[in-house]
């Protein structure tokens, strides 16, 4: 393949396309080659210099990379705090250029975000909201459109970024919107136009796999009951959450310090289990913790297993 923008463009990427505008009922959608290009280029290209981009603290290195890139002001406040959002957009200049960039669901904690209070308050600011569901897509939501969705205000959000590499099952990744003026993105975010495209195999794949997440109701219903289990047999254990409810397909299991949590991995996969340990500067709040990603596909049978593992290697190594 080549670049999009001269002979890296097949019916396969314009297919896979149009498959994320039908998905989100949106009027354009951008596929760029992965989802951490996907963040750097939007949002380098959307905000400059003297513009001003306010994301929240915890936000993925992708979108701290794209504020660099960008040489915008980074104005970053308290992980998912309201009210600290409202107070870093009162002390901008009213007439600055102002891009807000949150997060659907926050990779570490499995946590959501307030999308609903913090759009308006953005709005209100005379800003525009950029959010990633990199980890919602396909699951949350009525029609797996994200968190955005779920809490009513998917229409309010200007620009949508995802991956392929979640739910969809590849590689890649990918912008939504319905800003009038989207197409000009296509001639000058250098991620999208100075790379390689994705090879025709992988956005057939994408395509297909996002048209099958339209009906997808009964997996989605699924993976909830799954994330319910697994986050209520974790807790009646005796294991640290990172959320006291379950709000996504991510479990977080909190360690009391890193050679615990080393022990505790390495005990997990003595058992057949794999998880991702996860450690500064990665983490929030200098945390140790094994992140656990549930799928659709688990059955009931293997989260029971997965909970006897958990109580084997807790109590082996004295986590529990």
């Amino acid at each position: 393949t080549g670049s999009r923008v001269l002979n890296g463009t097949y019916g396969g990427h314009k297919a896979c396309e149009e498959a994320l505008k039908d998905f989100y009922a949106m009027d354009h959608a951008m596929v760029f080659s992965t989802g951490y290009q996907a963040n750097l280029g939007v949002i380098s290209t959307i905000a400059g210099k003297e513009d001003y981009i306010i994301l929240d603290i915890d936000s993925h290195a992708s979108i701290y990379d794209g504020c660099a890139m960008g040489n915008a002001e980074i104005v970053p406040f308290r992980h998912n705090d309201v009210t600290a959002l409202e107070k870093r957009l009162a002390r901008i200049p009213a007439e600055a250029g102002k891009l807000v960039v949150l997060e659907g669901v926050y990779s570490m904690l499995g946590d959501i975000a307030p999308l609903k209070e913090m759009i308006a308050v953005s709005k209100a600011a005379g800003a525009m909201v950029l959010v990633d569901e990199a980890h919602s897509m396909g699951f949350i939501g009525p029609n797996g459109r994200g968190v955005a969705e779920a809490q009513g205000v998917i229409d309010e959000v200007d620009f949508i970024i995802g991956t392929f590499s979640k739910s969809v099952g590849t590689v890649g990744g990918f912008c939504v919107s319905n800003h009038p003026k989207f197409e000009i993105l296509r001639l000058v975010c250098r991620p999208y136009v100075f790379t390689a495209s994705l090879p025709p195999s992988v956005v057939a794949t994408a395509a297909t796999s996002i048209r099958k997440l339209m009906h997808a109701s009964a997996k989605r219903d699924h993976l909830w009951q799954n994330s319910k289990r697994l986050h209520a047999g974790l807790k009646q254990l005796g294991f640290t959450l990172g959320t006291e409810v379950p709000q996504s397909a991510i479990i977080a299991v909190i360690m009391p310090n890193l050679e615990m949590g080393a022990a505790m991995w390495e005990a997990l996969l003595g058992e057949g289990l794999y998880v991702n340990l996860a450690r500064p500067p990665a983490t929030p709040a200098n945390m140790t913790l094994l992140r656990c990603s549930l799928c659709a596909e688990h059955s009931d049978e293997e989260v029971g297993q997965i909970l006897r593992m958990f109580e084997n290697a807790g109590r082996a190594t004295g986590v529990i």
